[in-house]
This record gives C-alpha cells, sequence and structure tokens, in this order.
C-alpha cells in the first residue's frame, strides 16, 4: 500500500513538472530524467575560476515531438531566468568529476555541480545523443 501511494505522489510530481515544462516549451512530450539540485556555473579566463551564475533549481532532461527532438532545462529557484538548453550535435559533454561541462554552439563551457549526479546524467545524455544520431 505505501509503494503504491509514493509511486502514485511521485507520478503526480511527474505530470505537474511536465505541465510547467509544457507551459514554456508546447512542444515537449516526455520527461526523461529529473534531479532535485544543479547549480550552474561560468568560467572566468580572465580571473582562471569557476564563478556560480544566479541560476541553481531541478534539471530536467525531456523529449519532444519537433526538432531538436531532446532538451534539458534548468527550473531556477533563483529567479524566472531558466536555462534552456538543446540537446543537438553541436552541444559537446566532459565529465570532470565532480563537474559535468558543456559546451553550447556559443562555444562556452558551463558546468554542472551536483553531489553524484555528474557520472550518471553524463552517461544518460550521451545515450540520448546516441539515439538520436545514430
Amino acid at each position: 500500500m505505501r509503494r503504491l501511494r509514493r509511486e502514485s505522489l511521485l507520478l503526480s510530481g511527474h505530470l505537474m513538472s511536465l505541465a510547467a515544462l509544457q507551459r514554456q516549451d508546447p512542444y515537449i512530450n516526455n520527461l526523461l530524467d529529473v534531479t532535485g539540485q544543479v547549480a550552474l556555473y561560468n568560467f572566468n579566463s580572465k580571473a582562471n575560476e569557476w564563478e556560480k551564475t544566479e541560476i541553481e533549481g531541478t534539471l530536467f532532461v525531456y523529449s519532444r515531438s519537433a526538432l531538436p527532438r531532446h532538451g534539458f532545462t534548468i527550473m531556477n529557484r533563483l529567479s524566472a531566468e531558466n536555462l534552456v538548453e538543446p540537446i543537438n550535435k553541436d552541444l559537446e559533454f566532459q565529465l570532470q568529476d565532480p563537474f559535468l561541462l558543456y559546451r553550447n554552439a556559443n562555444c562556452e563551457y558551463t558546468p554542472y555541480r551536483s553531489v553524484n549526479l555528474c557520472f550518471f546524467l553524463f552517461k544518460y545524455l550521451r545515450s540520448v545523443f546516441l539515439f538520436v544520431y545514430l
């Protein structure tokens, strides 16, 4: 009984998150993965250091019914500015534990810092790329 209630609560939360994402992008049709807390950092080449941005919150990896077929979003808890990144051939990933770095079309590296998440997320996103481009 407890397990059924827990699964029901998870499904309810999943559906609410999906609906919130679809208000921003109506082409999102499925949540592939969710993690509770990530923070976005940018590299300051002049100071040669990582700087935390004002973007942190829940990370959603999703599929879409239109191109690009996959993407990820950080629903920001600090402001109304969310990070939305399409997953396409121009996106590169690099794991530097405990960071997951990605380079977008603007040729910027951005890391995600999240305890016990980086390798799983890296592996998962790599599998999305293999699915999309093979």
